[in-house]
């Protein structure tokens, strides 16, 4: 559990307060049509900052298995010492690699890797398997000569996401592993609030009506978009639902979430079947923090992204010696 301080507490609450007569006022995203949200995000309207482009990001393209794949390249000030491949969130269906700049810009400045972030294909007009899929031929490509020229040179490597990009994360880590027999390539991971079981743990289930970023209905609603073709059992298929994997060989993890969010669950599961294979983790809980505070104007969130750049430079740090 992260430190309990009063007054982050108090700001965060009142955020909260803030943010649910804000979700109350406007439709939820599961009543609305797919691309009107994202024309609305696109336009800075919703919860989320609008997207900040800045000049010093580039945008490339690699071949994939639906076509071609964009990659956001953002480097750090200084000398690149690798690479960490950044995966989106936005439940598999909402957002882009280049909505979040200025946050992936600071990551690239405090750990001197260059991010790399991802523009998978998104649900429900590519559904499961093509996220995972974009996301499994990104990651052989920057373990490739291309991607370490892209970033830099070869370096360490590290692999993270938020929300449903902590699930391609974790996916893609167990897809290196499986399919093609690599394990050690990525040093570390960072997941954050992630959704590790699409057939529901307690936290979702248990959630209900309250909409809080995410609610029961809505997380119902992203499932279906992304695995409309399987049910519950189906959705506890590894490679759908990274929880029930065997998590053996996965790199040292930090884990992230909020205590108001309806995905706690996944991530205090997912962290202890992590470290029980075997693993190195860092859980962090924040008390009363919602789903997706990572990329809200809040306290708690400068708290948990320096505590997760300092994982970062600690571990990584390791791994060159």
């Amino acid at each position: 559990m992260a430190r309990n301080d009063p007054e982050l507490l108090a700001d965060t609450r009142a955020f909260n307060a803030q943010l649910e007569r804000l979700l109350a006022s406007t439709p939820a995203v599961n009543t609305l049509p797919v691309e009107e949200t994202r024309r609305v995000r696109r336009e800075g309207g919703g919860i989320f900052p609008a997207p900040v482009f800045l000049p010093n990001a580039r945008t490339l393209e690699i071949e994939g298995p639906g076509g071609p794949i964009g990659l956001r390249i953002i480097p750090p000030e200084g000398e690149s010492s690798g690479a960490f491949l950044h995966i989106h969130g936005g439940g598999w269906t909402l957002s882009s690699n280049d909505a979040q700049d200025p946050r992936l810009q600071r990551l690239a400045r405090e750990t001197g890797l260059t991010v790399v972030s991802v523009d998978y294909r998104l649900s429900p007009e590519n559904p499961y398997p093509a996220a995972p899929d974009d996301c499994e031929a990104a990651a052989l490509w920057l373990l490739g000569e291309d991607g370490e020229a892209a970033a830099g040179g070869a370096g360490v490597r590290a692999i993270g996401g938020e929300s449903a990009g902590a699930h391609l994360a974790a996916v893609t880590l167990l897809r290196l592993r499986d399919r093609h027999a690599i394990t050690g390539a990525f040093g570390a991971a960072v997941l954050e609030y992630g959704c590790f079981d699409l057939s529901m743990t307690p936290s979702q289930r248990l959630w209900g009506e309250r909409n809080l970023v995410l609610s029961e209905p809505i997380l119902r609603w992203f499932a279906d978009q992304f695995v409309p073709m399987y049910d519950s059992e189906g959705r506890r298929q590894p490679d759908v639902s990274p929880l029930f994997a065997d998590l053996s060989d996965m790199p040292p993890a930090a884990f992230t979430v909020g205590t108001q969010d309806p995905l706690l669950d996944d991530t205090l599961f997912m962290e202890a079947r992590w470290r029980a294979a075997g693993n190195a983790t860092e859980l962090r809980v924040y008390p009363e923090a919602p789903h997706g505070f990572i990329l809200l104007p809040m306290a708690v969130a400068d708290v948990a992204l320096s505590a997760e750049y300092d994982f970062l430079r600690r571990t990584l740090a390791v791994r060159e010696l």
